[in-house]
């Protein structure tokens, strides 16, 4: 029994020791984007149902939303990757608030498939963040922007900003794809 728990006690003692002896940001996640260079069909077929539905349902009502978010006077190429990277994560951040709260319920249950896709593929890219730009300031232009969409999720109502999101749904699967060829955008 003693020869029992001097066994235990030394496991305990070495197990600490190991971990201690390796930083902890030695096992963070690798950033690997590579599977958004080009999303499987059935993603794409699902966020072009759900954005089909969404028109079928709600593009009327929001005719009057005068949201600009989405256009921009330069490319997502233009950027650098790690900025690309935020820019993604940022479009991904409001277009998943979205999706997991449709202003109208027939959109939910088409709302299921794409959202996961997209939570997923937020958190590949703020696994690339913490891994490869864990201080990386982002540019003026995406600075600018990222201001503009602070000012829109304050300002639009959430059925404009809903409207905004799925409309522009492929603009944003184009920006990921971007941020996944890293620099060959």
């Amino acid at each position: 029994m003693v020869r029992y728990e001097f066994t235990a006690m030394l496991v305990g003692a070495l197990g600490t020791l190991l971990v201690g002896a390796f930083p902890q940001h030695n096992l963070r996640k690798s950033c690997s984007l590579s599977k958004y260079r080009s999303p499987a069909p059935s993603e794409l077929k699902a966020v072009r149902r759900m954005q089909e539905q969404f028109e079928d349902i709600m593009l009327l009502t929001y005719r009057k939303c005068n949201t600009r978010l989405f256009h921009r006077k330069w490319t997502t190429a233009e950027l650098s990757v790690p900025d690309r990277i935020i820019l993604v994560e940022a479009e991904l951040d409001l277009t998943i608030a979205v999706l997991a709260h449709p202003t109208d319920h027939r959109l939910a249950e088409m709302c299921q498939q794409p959202l996961a896709f997209l939570t997923q593929a937020r958190e590949d890219l703020r696994d690339c963040v913490a891994v490869e730009a864990p201080s990386h300031q982002p540019s003026g232009k995406l600075r600018h922007w990222l201001q503009k969409l602070e000012t829109a999720k304050k300002k639009e109502t959430a059925g404009c900003l809903e409207a905004s999101a799925i409309i522009h749904i492929f603009q944003v699967l184009d920006d990921l794809r971007c941020a996944a060829k890293r620099e060959d955008c």
